[in-house]
């Protein structure tokens, strides 16, 4: 019966590390940190991407951007007070990674 529980309890542990928000933007944080740290192959010898000059695939870009940034965050709340905070919140976060990639 001990060995069932065990068995449960690793596979909620490896479930609960799957589907955590940060889990798939961890491999992208590494990749990003080889860039940084001078490692052309990081990118497969491509430059940092850049914003792009279209504005459809500008505005498709900052939308990316921006469900990237609210799917690592907590839930969006329901209050409206808490939704302002919460929208320069996200609007603060998309400056600072635009500014990161040299825009």
């Amino acid at each position: 019966m001990s060995e069932v529980l065990l068995v449960g309890l690793i596979m909620v542990i490896v479930a609960a590390c799957a589907f955590a928000p940060l889990g798939c933007f961890l491999s992208a944080y590494a990749k990003a940190k080889q860039a940084e740290d001078g490692n052309p192959s990081a990118h497969g010898g491509i430059a940092k991407p850049v914003v792009p000059e279209d504005s459809i695939l500008r505005r498709h870009f900052l939308a990316q951007l921006q469900s990237e940034i609210e799917a690592a965050l907590f839930p969006r709340p329901t209050d409206s007070m808490l939704q302002r905070h919460y929208d320069s919140l996200v609007a603060a976060k998309v400056e600072s990674r635009l500014q990161a990639l040299g825009k």
